[in-house]
């Protein structure tokens, strides 16, 4: 099979596409003819060795596709050949075939392509999880969206809308932005050119109720002093590279909640809610009321171009290789 694979840490450049032995299918698991892929900031730094989890080299990067089954181990259920599906997985999705878990899969809606099948995983599985279960989003709610360009982001933004909250955006460009507004955002904040403590203030004056920061580094303060007394601030990842330090008083003078996400802490400590979150969310892009942004298409031989575009934080929207054939834009 052709794969990217990364034989040693380090940049973008370091992942080339290969031939290697197709996996074998074992117990419980599936074989899946990868027609798309999508790039997530986690998939470089696992590159980098800089995420919270090393996957030692050489390893094929990747981590939420869309295909078709070519082949069920004995005794799976649901599943047959033929069946388009999409899943995640920690690594292994840049590839023409994939070897998973059966239950780490699942039917994409009819009317769903595979691009979007496929830009529909991580981020606005995590973006949704996060707002259903981690900071208990309620209808009417005050919702900030730090980040509000990028793949997690931009899903809150309008998951955020779905939920009944009124969100506030911000980002770094007017075009992420713009995109915010047609996800559904009423406030659009563009922190590189005003003092977002500031700004925050202007357009809540009463205060959030919920802050979603995927970003970290000196956003993360402001925004939590945009809360009201008893918010909550979820923090999701630390796209700027940069890990906050929170002053501790601010936690006791607004009484708030300060709450982290991680994917697979959450699937382990709340398998119920997992499911149950997943199966309200594919329903949603079944029913047409969501579905994610693409920004780049890349075929599978520009994996590093792909890599490098999303390390560089400013595509809007997705990032998605075309495995099965050529991107269309």
């Amino acid at each position: 099979m052709r794969a990217a694979v990364c034989r040693a840490y380090g940049g973008p450049d370091m992942v080339t596409v290969e031939e290697l032995p197709a996996p074998e299918v074992g117990a419980g698991q599936v074989r899946v003819r990868v027609r798309a892929a999508s790039v997530n900031f986690p998939d470089v730094l696992l590159v980098a060795d800089r995420y919270q989890i090393t996957v030692p080299p050489p390893f094929v990067p990747g981590s939420e596709f869309a295909g078709v089954v070519e082949e069920v181990a004995d005794g799976v259920a649901g599943l047959t050949v033929g069946d388009r599906v999409a899943g995640t997985v920690l690594v292994g999705a840049f590839a023409d075939q994939v070897v998973v878990d059966a239950a780490a899969v699942r039917i994409v809606p009819p009317g769903v392509d595979d691009r979007r099948a496929a830009a529909f995983g991580v981020a606005w599985r995590t973006a949704y999880h996060v707002l259903r279960s981690v900071a208990r989003l309620q209808a009417g709610d005050e919702l900030v969206v730090l980040g509000a360009g990028g793949g997690v982001g931009l899903a809150a933004v309008s998951l955020g809308r779905t939920l009944g909250a009124s969100v506030t955006a911000v980002a770094s460009t007017p075009d992420k932005l713009d995109a915010a507004r047609e996800a559904g955002a009423t406030h659009l904040v563009r922190y590189t050119s005003v003092d977002l403590r500031a700004a925050l203030k202007e357009v809540l004056p009463g205060g959030a109720d919920v802050v979603v920061d995927p970003v970290g580094g000196d956003l993360a303060e402001p925004a939590l002093r945009a809360l009201h007394w008893g918010g909550r601030f979820v923090t999701v990842g630390y796209a700027s590279g940069g890990i906050p330090r929170i002053p501790l008083n601010l936690v006791l003078l607004k009484g708030c909640q300060v709450l982290g996400f991680q994917f697979r802490d959450f699937a382990e400590h709340c398998p119920d809610e997992l499911v149950r979150n997943d199966d309200e969310l594919w329903a949603l892009l079944a029913a047409g009321e969501v579905s994610p942004r693409l920004g780049a298409s890349f075929t599978l031989d520009e994996v590093a171009a792909a890599l490098a575009l999303v390390a560089d934080g400013r595509v809007v929207g997705k990032v998605v290789l075309d495995v099965a054939g050529h991107p269309d834009g």
